[in-house]
Order: structure tokens, then C-alpha cells, then sequence
């Protein structure tokens, strides 16, 4: 069945066209992700298939009739006077009104207490008993709690934008609609919700299109892409690792035809400069192919080497940042109890923890924008700085781009003597030349934080800290921002909801555990969650088997009915399954024993201890429900 229809669908602001002439049909089922470039006009199609906007004249976006369309926009538009309860449950079923209105009751009478809340509570559990809506009720509880939203008579207005968007989401998955379009739903979430959410959106009966940078949420959960290039749409049918591989196997085929247009183009336009101008037939058609030519000539194809090898940082000496029995609280929210590190000169280090841990806090104890309540913090003579925060770019909005680099550096040293221009730098973060004069109040939100970003790298940081960078970033972006990254040679630290970002760029990773406890994991952040994994897996079967130790002897069923006898295979079979447990646990322990220790430090060597554990506790899980059912006639 098909849900969407766009056809011929532009959008031109001023002498800008962002798309042309797109056409795109999606069917129940489908899962599509959105690629393009910041400015290159991915929200504004949203907007359009939405309904918020429309395309210019003669485009048409039409919704398959009775299909149930759910938009979770970049920057929700929520009624701050309302509560979090009266906005995520604001769709008009009866069901859902029933529930707002007895968490509306609920909440009252916790408040008040009086004979006359307890009748408005009493009239709504009744109304919700009515409707059979108790499911629905215990749905809501379900995400508000996944979501972390306890507050709910707390006022829309009084949230950050980051808690906004929570909720935003949590409405729109509550409103269980046929189709959901939603652009970055993974922006201020802690990783445990987006792990939830990935799985969530991945099963088989939700119709989908989205615009995320997270790489890894992209591959696992949609089955196609489409990309916004120079105003057109092009279809990749596979997820992200397909798209990749296509796309660059167009960029090479490109590449081979533009290579040998410009070899041709060369040799014609010799010709035609030995030309008279009055010309024949024959040359005329020769002098149109040759403006064929000069198209293929001149195709720019995003293959180019960056550059960012070599960069030529400031110093940095033994003394980086030392942070010694630290304790950091707000009122009895335990930040840090007893932290001690000694950065080294390369440090590669992500921070994780859910939201309201201190990740944030610890940045700034470290670059002194905080101080400790104990403990000292010694930062290094040589030590410079570069601290990219959430607060964005603070700067005149009638500055041009190239002004607002410029006022920093002309650019950034390279090695032998070499230099790296910021127009150069500003080409390769995605602004082309053209838009270096463009003013500030121009820019998109994307734009901004891209340009933020170039404003810390340009200061030539030896200690660089990035909190979120990828937020509002494409794909590109984030490509080159990556590349710059892996060239760095100084300490870092990201925070990042962004796992394929942080895999890719730290070394270990600092988890915020809460109660001022951070644990210093050895590897990435894949790493450290196959890791917890196989640690909760292992507290999971140490409960079972308390669970089964501690259950009394009952008379059920299916122990005393007609309780056959095992064949000799079926004994053999038994006997082998204990040698295999025994072996098998052994194993692991010593597997998990060389993960903990630290001493693998090789990402590959990592990898594979992790997969190799999932193996094992795989093997054992499986041998053991084959243990429980043949004890059974032991």
C-alpha cells in the first residue's frame, strides 16, 4: 500500500534552489533515511511531505487516505503553558484523553488530597475502566518512564530544549500513527534511549523516513536511503553500508569518465581555437559535442584528499591536566567522589553516562569553568584549550563567514613551512566560496554549529574538548571533522551520543556511573557495552539460579505426570552438556577477565574478545535450556 506520493516537488528561496523536480513514493513498511549536506534543504522537505510547507507551483505531496501521519520536526513547536502529561498525550483518541484525564486527577489528589479530588479521581479511573484503556495507560507509563519524564505536571516552558525534544518524541511514538517522519529524533538523547529507540523503530510493522547522523542508528534501522545532491533525489535501495558502497562506486565511475572528458576536452579545445569563426556544418556539430565534453570536464566529484595531515599544533609538554581525589556535588546530587587522572600528552578519551551524571560538570572542572568542592585540579603551562560547547556560536549577526575565521587566524600552520588558508579550511567544512561573504543571520542552524566548530579548531587547540559536536552536523561534516580528528595529535575528550563517532576517534572512555563513580573502561564504546552486556547477562543467571535454589518443592504438573526415562544417547548427551557448561564458563571468565584488565588495548584484538564472549554466553545459554530439559527425566 502506498502512504506517500510527491511528485514534481521544488523549493527556490530567492535565486537558492534547494531541490527540483523530486519525486518520491513511500509504501507501508518502508524505512527510508534522508542524506544530504546542511543547507541543502533536508528539513524543508520534511516540512513539505509534512504538510508544514509547501512546494512551488506545480509540485503536489498527497497522504494515502486513513493513513495516520506522526512528524517529529528539528526544533518541536510545543505550547510552553502546557504540561509534559497534557503534551504527550494531546492526540485526540478517546482512550489517550481518558488517560490524560486521570493522570490529570492523580496528580491533583497527590497534590491536594481533599474529598473532592478523590471524586474527580474516582469519575476518571471509572471513565478509563469504561474504554478498556488500562493497556493503554500502562503504554504510557512504558515510554514516559523510558524517556525519563517523572515531572509531568512540570510546564513545557521550564524544560531545556534538549528535555523538549524528549518530549516531542515521546508524543510521537504515543501517538502510534501508521507513518512517522522525524528529522534528528536521536539529538539530546542519552545512548540507552537511543539503543531503545533503534530497536524500537526497527521493527517490521512501522513505516518510516528520518534525517539522523548517527551512522549506526541509520544502518540498523532503515532499509533504504535517499540523497539530496545538487538539487535532485537519488534512491539507494539498502541501508547506509549499501549506500556507502554504491556511492562510492558512482564517485569512482565519475571520476574515470570526468578524467578522461578532461583529456578530451583538452585535445578539442585545441581544435577549436585553430578554427575560423566562419565554420561549417561539420564543425559546428563537432563544436556542440565539445560543450558536452566540457560538462563531464567539470563535474566536481567530493573525492578530494582534505589535507588535515601535518597540522602543526602548539606544544604540549609532560604537564597536561592532572585532576587528584576530586569531589564535585550539587546539593545531594554526587557529581565526583574521590576522581584521580593524569591525562597523558595523547589521550583519546569519550565520556558517557546517562544524562544528569556530570558529564558536562567534569569538562569543566577540567578546563576550570568549575571548581572542585575538594581535591585539586593541575593544568599544565603548555596547556591550550579548545572547548566546543552546546551554547553554540556567540558572535554579530552582521559578521560575514569569512570574518567571523579570519578574526581568530588567517589559517592554520602545517609542517615545513606549509599553511593551511581558512578560506581553505572553510571549503572544507562544507562552505564553498561562494558563501564565505555571506552574513551570519544567513546561515542555518546546522550552518552555525559547522562554523562553531571551525572557530575552536582555528585557535590550534593541544587539548581539545568537544561536548556533542555532532549534533545539527551531516554526514559530510562529520566525515571531515573525523578526518581532522584522526590527524590530531593532541589530548581529546568527546562527549558524544554519536557510538560510530566515538568507536571511531577514542581509546577509552570514562563511564559516569552516578554517585560520583566513574569507571575507566579499556576500548571504545562498543567495547564497553558488549562488555555491560555480558556483566548483566551474568548477574541475570546468578538471580535465576538463586531464584531456582531458594523455590520450594511443589507438586506441579509436569514434574509428576508420567515422568519418562532418558535413552542412553540422552544420558551420554547430559554428561557431555556438563563437561561442555563447565568449559564453556571457564572460558568466559577468562575472557571477561582479559576484557576488565586493561591489558588488550589493539581496537581489533578488542573486537574480537567481545564477539568471542557473545559467542560463549550464547553457547551457554543454548546448552543450558537443553541441561533443564533433559534433567527433567534425569
Amino acid at each position: 500500500m502506498n502512504y506517500l506520493l510527491a511528485e514534481n516537488v521544488s523549493k527556490t528561496y530567492g535565486d537558492r534552489t534547494l531541490f527540483a523536480g523530486i519525486d518520491l513514493s513511500i509504501n507501508k513498511g518502508q524505512k527510508i533515511g534522508l542524506i544530504a549536506r546542511n543547507g541543502s534543504g533536508k528539513t524543508t522537505f520534511l516540512n513539505i511531505l509534512a504538510g508544514i510547507d509547501v512546494p512551488d507551483l506545480g509540485g503536489s505531496v498527497r497522504i494515502a487516505k486513513g493513513v495516520k501521519l506522526a512528524y517529529l520536526s528539528q526544533q518541536p513547536f510545543l505550547d510552553s503553558n502546557s504540561t509534559v502529561l497534557e503534551t504527550v498525550l494531546a492526540t485526540n483518541t478517546p482512550a489517550l484523553s481518558a488517560i490524560r484525564t486521570y493522570q490529570t486527577a492523580l496528580i491533583e489528589h497527590e497534590q491536594q488530597g481533599t474529598e473532592q479530588s478523590q471524586k474527580s479521581l474516582t469519575v476518571a479511573m471509572e471513565a478509563v475502566q469504561v474504554l478498556g484503556a488500562w493497556d493503554a495507560e500502562a503504554r504510557v507509563k512504558e515510554i514516559l518512564t523510558r524517556f525519563k519524564l517523572h515531572r509531568l505536571d512540570e510546564r513545557i516552558g521550564n524544560l531545556s530544549g534538549g528535555d523538549q525534544k524528549r518530549v516531542a518524541l515521546a508524543s510521537v511514538i504515543l501517538q502510534e500513527a501508521d507513518f512517522m517522519i522525524l528529522d534528528e529524533p536521536t539529538n539530546h538523547l542519552d545512548l540507552e534511549i537511543i539503543e531503545w529507540l533503534e530497536e524500537y523503530l526497527s521493527r517490521p510493522n512501522i513505516t518510516l523516513l528520518l534525517v539522523t547522523h548517527d551512522r549506526y542508528f541509520l544502518d540498523r534501522v532503515t532499509d533504504e536511503i535517499i540523497e539530496i545532491e545538487q538539487a535532485t533525489l537519488q534512491r539507494y535501495r539498502g541501508n547506509y553500508s549499501y549506500y556507502l558502497e554504491k556511492k562510492s562506486e558512482l564517485q569512482f565511475n565519475l571520476k574515470q569518465e570526468t578524467e578522461k572528458a578532461q583529456k578530451l576536452m583538452k585535445r578539442e579545445l585545441e581544435w577549436i581555437r585553430t578554427q575560423p569563426k566562419a565554420r561549417t556544418t561539420k564543425s559546428k556539430s563537432r563544436i556542440d559535442a565539445f560543450e558536452n565534453i566540457k560538462q563531464k570536464a567539470t563535474v566536481k566529484v567530493d573525492t578530494e584528499n582534505l589535507g588535515f595531515a601535518g597540522i602543526k599544533m602548539e606544544r604540549i609538554g609532560g604537564r597536561t591536566v592532572e585532576l587528584f581525589n576530586v569531589d564535585k556535588r550539587f546539593g545531594d546530587a554526587v557529581i565526583l567522589k574521590d576522581f584521580t587522572y593524569l591525562f597523558k600528552r595523547s589521550d583519546r578519551v569519550g565520556i558517557v553516562g546517562n544524562n544528569g551524571t556530570g558529564k558536562t560538570t567534569l569538562m569543566n572542572l577540567i578546563t576550570g569553568k568549575e571548581k572542585p568542592d575538594s581535591g585539586t585540579i593541575g593544568i599544565g603551562k603548555t596547556v591550550e584549550f579548545g572547548y566546543y560547547t552546546q551554547t553554540g556560536l556567540q558572535t554579530e549577526k552582521d559578521k560575514k563567514v569569512i570574518e567571523v575565521i579570519q578574526d581568530i587566524a588567517e589559517g592554520l600552520p602545517l609542517e615545513k613551512g606549509k599553511f593551511l588558508t581558512a578560506p581553505q579550511l572553510l571549503n572544507f567544512f562544507q562552505f564553498p566560496y561562494s558563501q564565505h561573504e555571506a552574513y551570519i543571520s544567513t546561515l542555518s542552524g546546522g550552518e552555525l554549529r559547522r562554523l562553531y566548530l571551525l572557530t575552536i579548531l582555528m585557535r590550534n587547540p593541544n587539548f581539545l574538548i568537544l561536548d556533542e559536536p555532532t549534533n545539527d552536523l551531516d554526514l559530510l561534516t562529520l566525515g571531515v571533522l573525523e578526518d581532522f580528528l584522526m590527524h590530531f595529535q593532541g589530548c581529546l575528550i568527546i562527549v558524544s551520543h554519536d557510538r560510530y563517532f566515538m568507536d571511531r576517534l577514542v581509546d577509552h572512555v570514562f563511564v559516569l556511573e552516578g554517585n560520583g563513580k566513574v569507571r575507566d573502561f579499556p576500548g571504545h564504546y562498543s567495547h564497553y557495552r558488549a562488555a555491560r552486556d555480558y556483566e548483566e547477562q551474568q548477574e541475570r543467571e546468578r538471580r535465576e539460579l538463586i531464584r531456582l535454589a531458594s523455590a520450594p518443592e511443589t507438586n506441579n504438573t509436569h514434574r509428576n505426570t508420567e515422568k519418562r526415562k532418558l535413552s542412553y544417547n540422552e544420558q551420554r548427551e547430559l554428561a557431555q552438556i556438563e563437561r561442555d557448561l563447565e568449559t564453556l564458563e571457564q572460558e568466559k571468565e577468562q575472557l571477561n577477565a582479559k576484557l576488565l584488565s586493561g591489558t588488550v588495548t589493539n581496537h581489533q584484538d578488542l573486537l574480537h574478545l567481545s564477539e568471542r564472549i557473545g559467542e560463549v554466553v550464547q553457547q551457554i545459554d543454548t546448552k543450558t535450556d537443553r541441561w533443564l530439559y533433559l534433567s527433567e527425566f534425569a
